[in-house]
């Protein structure tokens, strides 16, 4: 791997990930009354790829919640890396985001992070899928990417599939606006949504400004590691093994939104 990858993983830092995680974690885990059920499922050791489903928008609360939950269970000893939108990584917090983990999503960073034995949480469907439209909201939908397969096959990792409910109950999401988007020419710069929501202080909004989310409450559930290799042979076909991690998943997702009582509440 060349410098520049390298690099990037080498920004985490455990103090930082910890001061974020102790000062920030509880906040968010309290606003949401988050749950994160199931953490064990995570490999105790060595590389992992965390496959979750994107939720909130542009506020999305996913990494606050998980982090300070998979820190607490292997502590800050065992690096967690999040692939990110570069977008992310620009702005004025992007060194702290560095620090805390963040690393520009990649195949190069993926498997570099992997091969350290590192956690990598990655969420397919990017923006496509933080900003579903509400009346998708516990739909699984990656938009067709697979990219992830590969980086597990390459790596030798297992998937660990993982889904959240509650996020997109924040605003409410009226469209996703990604054929507008690929109108205007956002996808060459790797963005697939100008979504157009409501909620609150804002009232109609698209990306910015961004409104403040509701205290929906959001859970989480880590589901057992899938072993590619083991379950689809050495030359997997990587569409088929993509429908399954999503098939899990959509499973595991519409049980918890069998236990939904209510929107917001939970």
């Amino acid at each position: 791997m060349d410098d520049d990858t390298n690099s990037e993983i080498a920004k985490w830092d455990p103090a930082m990930a910890q001061r974020i995680s102790n000062l920030i974690g509880p906040i968010v885990s309290r606003y949401f009354r988050a749950d994160v059920k199931d953490i064990a499922n995570v490999p105790a050791t060595g590389g992992a790829l965390v496959v979750a489903n994107h939720s909130g928008g542009v506020l999305t609360p996913d990494v606050l919640i998980f982090a300070p939950a998979f820190y607490g269970a292997f502590g800050y000893d065992r690096p967690l890396h999040i692939l990110a939108h570069y977008g992310v990584l620009m702005g004025p917090w992007g060194s702290i985001l560095s620090q805390a983990g963040a690393i520009e999503a990649s195949p190069e960073n993926a498997e570099t992070a992997l091969r350290s034995d590192a956690v990598v949480l990655v969420f397919p469907g990017g923006d496509y899928d933080a900003f579903r439209p509400s009346q998708s909201a516990n739909v699984i939908d990656f938009e067709g990417r697979t990219g992830y397969v590969r980086t597990a096959l390459q790596t030798r990792v297992p998937i660990v599939p993982m889904v959240s409910i509650g996020g997109q109950e924040t605003q409410w999401f009226m469209a996703r606006g990604d054929r507008l988007a690929r109108r205007l020419g956002l996808h060459r710069i790797r963005f697939k949504a100008l979504p157009l929501t409501f909620g609150l202080p804002f009232g109609l909004t698209t990306v910015l400004p961004a409104n403040i989310p509701l205290p929906s409450k959001i859970v989480m559930r880590v589901l057992p590691p899938i072993d590619v290799t083991e379950q689809f042979g050495e030359d997997p076909d990587i569409d088929e093994v993509d429908a399954h991690v999503r098939a899990v998943m959509q499973t595991a997702l519409d049980e918890l939104a069998r236990q939904r009582r209510f929107p917001i509440l939970g």
